[in-house]
């Protein structure tokens, strides 16, 4: 696999025209597994390939049951400067009901053998939301991570996919659906809580302390290009996105023929307009009147010109220098509103 990704990465080096790479990110399955000599080839060949700023954000996200002291060395030493840590909950009990394989203080232990390699930007995920997981509970996790202070904090209501262990458990009975009211009402928690201890929330599930927004994930919300290597990776080069197989032998089956199966999804104007309302909207930023104006000739003011009041009127969003906001109260509707605010071509 990890010959695959190298040879993609100099297939690819061409796909984002050269430009300059400010963030790197380790994601998807638990890239906390590879080795030494993986991690040193691959960045290697990044380097190489690619002209990387002075400075590169490079994330790894990890599981804490597979940080050691040495590893958490390792992957400092070799040039990855953030980590992105799958905490979920410190309750032990939720911990094995979600499968997980860690414990609470596992995950401390963790945060601290991280500080100890030398790392200075560290982020931990909390799910919200969880069967049986009552007001007092939510917020004894959240009182442990402000403990931990950590640079940053992603939290995610718990979401329950067809197809999976959570799933198949509701259909058998075994789950109660999320209770949306609930996991409204744990949310303005997480919002009160983390803005009381200094966290600012730039994006609706992302929390940072200043200046420790994640950049990989901030050039996202904001329409950039990037570029994904992988099986089920993603880019997206500014005109068109493009999507590699899911399936982990086709794909290295394909790399070895020097061929990348992959999937052009071309981009409508429209559809390029309304992925960025959904990401931008989700943002401390919010969306640009002027770079939908200038870059796609639309003028939303005059699209939904009442219905933008009505959100006004029902202090859900508002508008501050040619940029539309989410209130508090916007947030809990966001994919709601953004969609209400989609162009199509017969507008």
């Amino acid at each position: 696999m990890v010959d695959a990704l190298c040879t993609e990465l100099q297939m690819q080096s061409d796909f984002l025209g050269k430009d300059t790479i400010y963030t790197i990110y380790f994601g998807g399955g638990t890239p906390s597994l590879l080795g030494y000599d993986h991690l040193k080839k691959l960045m290697r060949v990044i380097q190489f390939e690619y002209d990387l700023s002075s400075n590169p954000e490079v994330t790894l996200e990890a599981n804490p049951d597979d940080l050691t002291q040495e590893k958490l060395s390792m992957l400092y030493e070799h040039g990855v400067n953030r980590l992105s840590i799958g905490v979920q909950t410190f309750n032990d009990e939720k911990l094995k009901w979600m499968n997980r394989q860690h414990t609470g203080q596992e995950a401390i232990d963790t945060f601290y053998a991280a500080r100890q390699a030398g790392f200075e930007n560290i982020s931990m995920d909390l799910i919200y939301a969880l069967p049986a997981q009552d007001n007092e509970l939510w917020l004894a996790d959240l009182k442990q991570m402000i403990r931990l202070r950590p640079e940053h904090i992603s939290s995610y209501s718990l979401t329950i996919e067809p197809k999976t262990a959570f799933g198949n458990w509701l259909g058998k009975g075994k789950i109660k659906p999320i209770d949306e009211d609930h996991a409204a009402e744990q949310f303005e928690i997480l919002l009160d809580y983390t803005r009381q201890h200094g966290y600012e929330q730039y994006e609706i599930s992302n929390f940072a302390q200043p200046g420790y927004e994640s950049q990989h994930n901030s050039g996202y919300w904001k329409d950039e290009k990037f570029l994904g290597i992988g099986p089920s990776a993603h880019s997206y080069n500014g005109k068109f996105r493009k999507a590699n197989i899911a399936n982990n032998a086709k794909y290295i089956k394909g790399l070895n023929e020097k061929d990348i199966p992959f999937e052009v999804m071309t981009l409508s104007k429209e559809d390029q307009i309304n992925e960025y309302i959904l990401t931008s909207l989700r943002t401390k930023w919010g969306t640009d009147l002027d770079l939908l104006k200038h870059k796609y000739g639309i003028d939303l003011m005059q699209v939904h010109g009442s219905f933008l009041e009505k959100l006004s009127y029902k202090d859900l969003l508002f508008e501050e220098e040619g940029f539309l906001i989410l209130t508090d109260s916007g947030k809990l509707l966001a994919d709601k509103i953004a969609s209400d605010l989609f162009v199509y071509s017969n507008d």
